[in-house]
């Protein structure tokens, strides 16, 4: 009796494996359409999949919409703190604008030499042989250029007018070899010290200011500007930044070695700087000794 049940066992076995792996047979086969019992499968499991993920993505979007408040009540406050900070230096601007107003009323200056008028131009011509000395833009006498007037970039002084024609006007480069391309310039620091950019160091890429005072304190990383006194330039246009300073051949001055803050190689568009005079400079000016001519 015990081998009877026995070997019944083993038949069950067999028959269930069978039947199991022609289960896996029949599934595993392709078919247009899935069985009763796999469609109940999967439609019991898919509903409960969607019964967990519903409520635990409405958990989690909850939690990350309250980050996302938290993190938009942060910037606000920070936005509310600069606009606090911008109307005070409105405020601030408003009040140095009267004064400054009140002042020229006072001096009788109505303008000053920082006054002047841009002259967008694209450089359309540049020689290979003078490729750091000159370059060619597309405006001329008839748009109002004039032979010494500034030209930058949006990175700073680039150089002067040096011949105009009609349509057309050529531009020296600060970095040309030309002992007569001389222009005044101020060191900004805790005391303004003015000198003369006055050539080019092409194996460092720097300019040389010039005619410094050898007790002059200059320091690195100082800032180069237009000073405007040679009567043509318009003052506070960017020269550079001051990288070494040593004395001079002579060992009377110092000369400062600054960094351009325009790239004299490439250029594209320019703005040619048309100083607005005063009836008093006009009489006044001796040709721009200091700008060359």
């Amino acid at each position: 009796m015990p081998q009877f049940f026995l070997n019944k066992r083993l038949i069950i076995l067999l028959v269930s494996i069978i039947v199991l792996v022609a289960l896996i047979g029949f599934s595993l086969r392709e078919r247009n359409k899935l069985s009763w019992p796999e469609q109940f499968v999967k439609d019991t499991t898919g509903w409960a999949q969607s019964l967990v993920s519903k409520p635990t993505n409405y958990i989690a979007g909850f939690f990350e919409n309250l980050q996302d408040l938290q993190n938009t009540y942060n910037e606000n406050k920070e936005l509310k703190s600069r606009l606090d900070n911008l109307v005070s230096l409105e405020a601030q601007v408003q009040a140095l604008k009267k004064d400054n107003e009140d002042l020229r009323a006072v001096l009788g200056e109505e303008k000053t030499l920082r006054d002047f008028e841009p002259l967008p131009a694209t450089v359309i011509g540049r020689n290979p042989d003078r490729w750091h000395e000159m370059i060619i833009i597309d405006k001329g006498s008839l748009n109002g250029i004039k032979k010494n007037m500034a030209v930058v970039t949006a990175n700073g002084l680039i150089g002067k007018i040096k011949n105009v024609n009609k349509f057309s006007s050529t531009v020296q480069l600060l970095s040309a070899t030309d002992p007569k391309n001389r222009i005044s310039a101020i060191v900004q620091g805790k005391t303004k010290v003015y000198g003369l950019v006055e050539g080019y160091d092409k194996e460092k890429k720097l300019l040389m200011v010039k005619a410094i005072p050898a007790g002059a304190e200059i320091e690195k990383g100082q800032t180069v500007i237009t000073s405007g006194l040679g009567g043509i330039f318009p003052e506070g246009l960017l020269v550079g930044k001051v990288v070494e300073v040593k004395p001079d051949q002579y060992g009377l001055n110092l000369t400062a070695l600054v960094e351009p803050g325009a790239d004299f190689y490439d250029i594209k568009n320019v703005m040619v700087t048309k100083k607005i005079m005063r009836e008093a400079d006009v009489t006044d000016l001796t040709d721009g000794k200091e700008e060359g001519s």
